[in-house]
């Protein structure tokens, strides 16, 4: 798929990596719809991004809502070839803390926007993309997803979250072969630390510490790194059931 033809809808897209995927598909000529929780961030990306962005208020773990959104997109875009998942949470907690276990409802609110919400888009993505008319080799969209390395080497106090990002793994190949049928293309991206609005906050001595784990460039990840990730993605069509670590070579401590 060339950029340029893309239509897409980027869940969490206001902010962090969400924002830079939407931000690098608008200069290469796309349209976009960002799909996120908060109304301020909103307007303030469309007033950015310009006429070929629009914004709806969307809880990914809705289904009704979600299916609502997508199509208002579809309808505002001419179309819908692309759902880029980026909405998530940290959900960061010990299983057995110094307060007791964890409480059920940290996990299954964790697992539910992380995993749930990428699957409620995926398949309500699903269904409109297949009506699309099929490009080169019959394509008709992609679907990319965002786990996190967590799911390969989750830290202490991050069971809820590696849990959610692993499943996110894991539904991916079995759709992308469902979804073969349809030519709509699944793909996860895994990124490693990346400077997003929740590391600005972080003690310079800390912050540079996370720098220092990382073995070459010894540094957190950019946003406009992993968009071009995402974009290589979307243009190159053999990449379909797979993951890509975007890391650094970083491998997660226990701790």
């Amino acid at each position: 798929m060339k950029l340029d033809q893309a239509k897409a809808a980027v869940t969490g897209g206001v902010s962090g990596l969400g924002f830079a995927v939407a931000k690098h598909l608008v200069a290469h000529g796309a349209k976009v719809a960002l799909l996120d929780i908060n109304d301020e961030k909103g307007a303030t990306a469309i007033a950015e991004l310009g006429a070929s962005a629009s914004y709806q208020r969307t809880d990914v773990t809705s289904e009704e809502g979600v299916a609502a959104a997508l199509k208002q997109a579809h309808a505002n875009m001419g179309g819908l070839n692309v759902a880029m998942n980026c909405a998530g949470i940290l959900g960061a907690g010990r299983v057995l803390g110094k307060e007791g276990p964890m409480p059920l409802k940290n996990f299954q609110t964790t697992v539910m926007v992380n995993l749930i919400g990428s699957f409620n888009v995926a398949k309500a993505a699903a269904e409109l993309m297949q009506t699309n008319t099929p490009g080169e080799d019959g394509e008709r969209g992609v679907i990319v997803n965002t786990a996190s390395i967590a799911a390969y080497e989750g830290q202490i106090g991050q069971a809820a979250y590696s849990a959610s990002k692993g499943g996110v793994i894991g539904m991916t190949l079995p759709m992308a072969r469902e979804f073969a049928r349809i030519g709509v293309r699944v793909m996860t991206v895994a990124p490693g630390v990346f400077h997003t609005p929740m590391v600005d906050g972080m003690p310079a001595n800390v912050y540079e510490s996370l720098c220092a784990q990382v073995p070459f460039p010894s540094r957190l990840g950019t946003p406009e790194e992993f968009a071009s990730t995402v974009a290589f993605i979307l243009e190159n069509r053999y990449l379909n059931g797979g993951v890509i670590r975007v890391d650094g070579a970083i491998r997660l401590a226990p701790k």
